[in-house]
């Protein structure tokens, strides 16, 4: 582990100004993480903005304080400053007499400063809490725990170490970080702590099923149709235990689908006994292809997305592939595969 909630915690009490982002195409985990700590931070009267470059998925949107999250690719127009006698510690340096304070920028669960697609978050003073591997540690101040099963466990803790109760809304959010980044709770990055905490946001007032609910089956009918246009295009390779499904926009218009309707449909096949990894290929361009990677058990998709300089966990990772689509489509399957214990064993 690199780091500790006490550190963050310090650096966040010196500072009264914070931007929050995670990466782009944000996740569950990114919004809780992010919406969980602004309302912590809310609470100990710090100013703060969440900048993402992409809108939450639309199943997430009816979660408090949603509507706060602002969509955009710079934050250089309009950083959140303090009046001139206000005190500052931007960066750890004095500023100018009558200076306003420059924000300190949270980054949530982004392996890499690029990975947010948010432009002018470099020269400002950077947190990074991550517990992706491979995390670089880009921060100047570091917390990257990658036992934790979602970052929004880092921000539970956080949150304790701040000494701000857990309010209903906050505890929704770190629910939804949780149960969205296991998988439902079947990835094998769950500890015992996991359930300790979620005993506590039950506690706290959170109405688990009902939000189970609103995350997993409130989709509209394109979401049917494309999950059957997907399965009805499955292919199966490494002797039927590599699944792989194949998206565009064209289908996606076909079925009266967005991309939100796709939210993790590539677990669907997993639930075959002898499908070991899935793989969700979605072409965005040309010569552009996201992968999105499932697994069960020991095989591992993470490394198969660092091939690409992508990440994720060893259960669940991404990466995007840029060439032609076929050639694309034939270096994944064959590094996927390459993962697959051998037959026998």
């Amino acid at each position: 582990m690199i780091g500790s909630a006490a550190e963050v915690a310090a650096a966040i009490r010196s500072r009264h100004s914070f931007i929050l982002t995670s990466h782009a195409r944000p996740d569950g985990d990114a919004i809780g993480s992010e919406l969980a700590l602004a309302l912590a931070l809310d609470a100990l009267g710090k100013r703060v903005r969440i900048i993402n470059r992409d809108p939450a998925p639309e199943s997430y949107r009816v979660f408090p304080s949603v509507d706060r999250v602002e969509i955009g690719d710079t934050v250089s127009a309009a950083a959140p400053a303090f009046a001139p006698d206000e005190p500052s510690a931007s960066a750890g340096k004095p500023q100018a007499p009558g200076a306003p304070e420059q924000p300190a920028v949270i980054m949530l669960e982004c392996g890499s400063l690029d990975r947010a697609e948010v432009a002018g978050l470099d020269g400002l003073f950077l947190i990074n809490i991550d517990h992706h591997p491979g995390n670089p540690a880009y921060g100047a101040v570091n917390w990257i725990d990658e036992s934790a099963a979602a970052c929004a466990e880092l921000v539970a803790d956080l949150i304790d170490t701040l000494g701000v109760p857990w309010t209903p809304a906050i505890a929704t959010h770190l629910y939804l970080g949780i149960v969205t980044d296991t998988g439902g709770f079947r990835h094998a990055n769950i500890t015992a702590d996991t359930f300790t905490r979620c005993r506590r946001i039950v506690e706290a007032g959170v109405d688990v099923a009902a939000m189970a609910r609103q995350i997993f089956d409130s989709f509209g009918v394109g979401r049917l149709r494309i999950t059957g246009a997907l399965l009805a295009g499955m292919e199966l390779h490494a002797a039927g235990r590599l699944a792989v499904l194949s998206l565009d926009d064209d289908l996606l218009a076909r079925c009266g689908a967005t991309v939100d309707d796709t939210e993790n449909l590539v677990n669907l096949p997993l639930g075959a006994r002898d499908v070991l990894a899935c793989a969700l290929l979605k072409r965005q361009g040309p010569e552009t292809l996201r992968v999105s990677l499932r697994s069960k058990g020991t095989v591992d998709v993470r490394q198969v997305a660092a091939h690409w300089k992508g990440g994720g966990h060893v259960n669940a990772a991404g990466c995007t592939i840029v060439g032609a689509y076929e050639q694309a489509k034939a270096r994944i399957i064959a590094a996927t595969s390459a993962a697959m214990p051998q037959m026998g064993n």
